[in-house]
């Protein structure tokens, strides 16, 4: 048993010394990863996102009149060069809000692109974007 013990492992660190002279090949330009090892941000980070969101939305007036609130989600791609693209609503709240969620994350300036193994990398981000009313 001790012995069959012993094959194992040797067996595995061969496998895993192997493993470890492989080269790490490039990702394929299509490639759109959703973890990485250095993930896509806007530039300035998360508070400089929130700031950029404050000073851009326009709270659609019909939206406003009718009381209407709540996240919406969307989701986009943050390509290699910072720009965002497939920019789409997952959840909404209605279509005045869903529309200026779009319209802003478009405006958005290019963003730090992802990164895998020190390669730009395209990366799907998730985001929700609240609109609240302030009560008078």
């Amino acid at each position: 048993m001790k012995k069959y013990l012993i094959a194992s492992v040797l067996v595995l660190l061969v496998v895993f010394a192997k493993a470890q002279n492989t080269p790490i090949s490039a990702p394929s330009d299509t490639a759109i990863f959703s973890v990485t090892q250095i993930t896509a941000s806007f530039p300035g980070g998360i508070k400089e996102f929130t700031n950029y969101l404050a000073g851009n939305i326009v709270y659609p007036p019909g939206a406003k009149m009718a009381n209407q609130q709540g996240k919406v989600f969307l989701t986009f791609i943050v390509e290699k060069d910072g720009s965002l693209s497939r920019i789409r609503v997952l959840r909404g709240v209605s279509p005045d809000i869903d529309a200026e969620a779009v319209r802003v994350i478009q405006a958005s300036p290019k963003w730090l692109c992802a990164q895998q193994n020190g390669v730009p990398v395209r990366q799907q981000y998730t985001v929700p974007i609240s609109f609240m009313l302030s009560k008078p």
